[in-house]
């Protein structure tokens, strides 16, 4: 009975950890930029996966997003890029947020410096 009760608390942990951004770069490419995430999340599978992660302004409002259509589990932590994404003039910094399934939204973003 200890071993299922110590296996339930090692699923319980591994569900809530959120995923983390390990690593961003951002490259212009004339009017829009190129994003390149890097991610890090203890995937299980198909109910349990890093889903997607988005590029916020300063004020959270979505200028673009990376839909992950499936899970990760051999392949941690994994690189996923993004291009096309239309930045307004004179932004400075942008915000990254990953999401997973079931968790949603991690609370904590990457702030990114954009040069």
């Amino acid at each position: 009975m200890r071993w299922l009760s110590a296996l339930m608390l090692t699923a319980t942990t591994s569900l809530a950890d959120p995923p983390q951004i390990v690593a961003v770069t951002a490259a212009q490419t004339g009017d829009t930029w190129q994003f390149d995430v890097t991610i890090a999340h203890p995937d299980t599978g198909w109910d349990h996966y890093a889903d997607g992660w988005r590029v916020l302004d300063m004020d959270g409002r979505q200028l673009g997003m990376r839909i992950l259509a499936h899970p990760h589990v051999n392949e941690q932590p994994f690189t996923r890029s993004l291009t096309g994404v239309a930045i307004p003039e004179g932004t400075r910094q942008v915000q990254i947020q990953a999401r997973d399934l079931p968790g949603g939204w991690n609370a904590q973003t990457t702030v990114v410096e954009l040069e």
